[in-house]
């Protein structure tokens, strides 16, 4: 099965990420099938589109919107797939629903998007546990890196352009790359933050 512009992919492992084991138990977490926050947003490529030049390979493994798996309910309270679904194990999404994709156990953005990784607020008497639109840029892009911006760097970006995803462990910022408004040089005290939710997922 191909699609003239659409990648065919599978879930990773399910649609919903919304179980934990505990010793010898799995806990469920939400039963919820609307809330996207525990939506899968793990897949792997099946095909690729026939009219679409792409970096992506088919076996890659990517990072895609919480919409595609999800199921929601219409007006008459009827169950409903979004509109990727061909079949359980089967969707289709357009090119600018993948944001990242890893390939040889390396996790690269794919054009247009970056991945930050918050950090910890230094300020003794501040009750947020992160330090607002500052974090340290986790997934570059070509076009960031001509500017000077590499994996590493500490950045700022704009107000509400940041989108959360759990990579690997890690609770990392999706930002678009126009959004990225600046290149702060570190002070010495910049510690990433990373809650323990996440890195237990």
């Amino acid at each position: 099965m191909k699609s003239i512009y659409d990648f065919i992919i599978e879930p990773k492992n399910t649609r919903y990420n919304n179980t934990k084991k505990v010793g010898d138990k799995e806990l469920v977490l939400n039963t919820e099938i609307f809330n996207h926050q525990y939506v899968s947003r793990e897949a792997v490529i099946k095909h690729l589109p026939l009219a679409i030049e792409t970096e992506l390979q088919v076996g890659d493994e990517i990072i895609v919107h919480h919409n595609v798996f999800r199921r929601w309910h219409n007006v008459h309270g009827e169950e409903k797939n979004s509109r990727s679904f061909l079949d359980e194990n089967t969707y289709c999404v357009r090119e600018d629903q993948i944001f990242s994709y890893k390939r040889n156990n390396k996790w690269y953005a794919i054009k247009g998007f970056c991945f930050v990784k918050p950090i910890h607020q230094d300020g003794k008497f501040d009750i947020d546990k992160e330090k607002p639109l500052t974090g340290v840029m986790k997934l570059t892009n070509d076009e960031l890196i001509s500017y000077g911006i590499n994996n590493g760097d500490l950045v700022g970006f704009l107000p509400n352009s940041e989108y959360e995803f759990v990579i690997d462990g890690e609770r990392l910022y999706r930002v678009m790359t126009n959004f990225i408004s600046i290149k702060y040089e570190y002070q010495g005290n910049e510690e990433e933050y990373n809650p323990s939710w996440a890195s237990s997922s």
